[in-house]
């Protein structure tokens, strides 16, 4: 064991530990959510120290060694070799000082590894004094989170891409699939099922691009700013250079916050990028929960559409086949529609210069991208791609329905069709049974009026011709 001192006094850490005592100290405090950080925000956060130690040297602040050896130590957390030494739980007090600290141990501890020393001997390197030098965790958090959502969100928009191509080719196989529509779960008029799978398709290409355009918000970051905005211990040319040196690291296109004021303390952006997550997870449980009542059944229910069977449904009904798959959707958006809540109800919880409630915000938000990145790829895997229509059943369907009878609404009115409504529900005859029985029309002129294909297009059907019995 080695022996580290703090404000509060001394404590073991083994020796081992790459992080230090405030790390142990948050780790005793927080044990909440069972849940670590998230890795990609550790990774950024560690960009952001490579980039400030990089300029610091450049300014003159930080000797070469130092340098060095801070650089390598951020490379090697980008790379996925320390990620052991994280273990502080995602949900934590203090605005993100636990977070930042722990990075700022560890590196101090990696680069005072690597320029021969022992761990916590922090006159070669130190947390605060080297590793956390021109930064405050209320520039260094922020800045943190926005990178990592920028480095989520195209994989994000890429899945939600690919499901929309999905569902787009589900739209021409099933285009000449006449089935009937439904309203209020009633019987409407007729569609096609091509047709209806293009509503879904339109409406996640609608997130698609939403996703696609939010990323600009992201891009203005306050890194600089330090403790509440104004730059205090941050030399001005180090506020400028810093962002560039940060986006050659990350690769991101980050551009300096006009107002680093306004950055640090509102979380406004987030709620903004977190509504367009609920409002993907919205459209996507829409989806899903058509797509378990079109494949209701099968004999006893809709049965228009028959999803992939992956798995086998019950412990005790053999042959029994139950809709996973859009079930799971069904539960991922109910977490990310109340993440959006907690995200909320955090970024409205900000006072004056900052918002310490940003730990529960950052969870949230980040597990929200991956859960929907994983849902969509799930749903269009195991769901979408492997649809079926059941043609036979929805041509059932539709013949059996009330639905035909609005396309006689233009010819004879209402109230007749209320009339023919009423014999066909009293009977077993079809609506073309009985509008035949009633000499109404021709069983031509019937046949174009009552054309299910001519019904899914704009105008009246049968309008070539003129019926004699419209007067009726």
């Amino acid at each position: 064991m080695r022996q580290e001192k703090d404000l509060l006094g001394t404590k073991e850490i083994e020796e081992e530990a790459y992080y230090g005592i405030h790390t142990a100290r948050a780790a005793e405090n927080f044990p909440l959510s069972q849940r670590q950080v998230n890795p990609l925000l550790i990774k950024a956060v560690a960009a952001i120290k490579e980039a400030a130690a990089t300029v610091n040297h450049d300014l003159g602040s930080l000797a070469r060694e130092k340098k060095e050896a801070i650089v390598q130590a951020c490379e090697d957390i980008r790379n996925d070799r320390l990620e052991e030494q994280f273990i502080l739980d995602a949900l934590q007090g203090g605005a993100g000082t636990s977070t930042n600290m722990m990075v700022n141990e560890v590196i101090a501890n990696r680069a005072i590894e690597i320029l021969g020393g022992e761990k916590g001997d922090y006159s070669l390197i130190h947390p605060n004094n080297d590793v956390n030098k021109a930064q405050s965790t209320n520039d260094v958090y922020p800045t943190a989170l926005r990178i990592a959502g920028l480095w989520l969100l195209p994989w994000l928009t890429e899945e939600v891409s690919r499901l929309q191509e999905s569902l787009q080719e589900k739209e021409r196989d099933f285009a000449d699939i006449l089935k009937l529509g439904r309203t209020q779960l009633q019987d409407a008029v007729p569609i096609t099922l091509g047709q209806e799978f293009s509503a879904y398709a339109e409406a996640i290409s609608r997130d698609r691009w939403r996703l696609y355009k939010v990323k600009e918000r992201l891009k203005k970051v306050n890194l600089g700013g330090t403790a509440v905005g104004t730059g205090l211990n941050a030399p001005r040319k180090y506020i400028f250079y810093v962002i560039r040196e940060l986006r050659d690291i990350t690769g991101l296109g980050l551009a300096h916050a006009e107002n680093m004021i306004d950055n640090t303390q509102n979380l406004d952006v987030f709620v903004e990028i977190s509504g367009l997550l609920k409002t993907l997870a919205v459209n996507l449980n829409k989806l899903a929960s058509d797509l378990r009542l079109l494949s209701s059944g099968p004999q006893g229910g809709l049965g228009e559409i028959e999803l992939p069977r992956v798995q086998a449904g019950s412990s005790i009904m053999p042959g029994k086949v139950n809709p996973v798959i859009p079930e799971a959707v069904n539960q991922a958006a109910f977490t990310v529609i109340s993440n959006d809540q907690a995200i909320t109800l955090a970024a409205q919880s900000g006072q004056l210069e900052l918002n310490a409630m940003i730990p529960l915000l950052a969870d949230k938000l980040l597990s929200n991208i991956e859960l929907l990145q994983r849902t969509a790829k799930m749903f269009r895997k195991k769901c979408i791609r492997g649809i079926k229509a059941n043609q036979d059943r929805c041509e059932q369907l539709l013949e059996e329905s009330l639905g035909l009878l609005t396309a006689l609404n233009p010819y004879i009115g209402y109230e007749k069709a209320t009339e023919i409504a009423r014999e066909v529900n009293s009977t077993d005859k079809t609506v073309r049974e009985v509008v035949l029985q009633q000499d109404i029309f021709t069983a031509d002129e019937l046949d174009q009026i009552l054309s299910p294909a001519r019904m899914t297009q704009p105008g009246f059907a049968g309008q070539n011709f003129t019926v004699k019995q419209q007067d009726n």
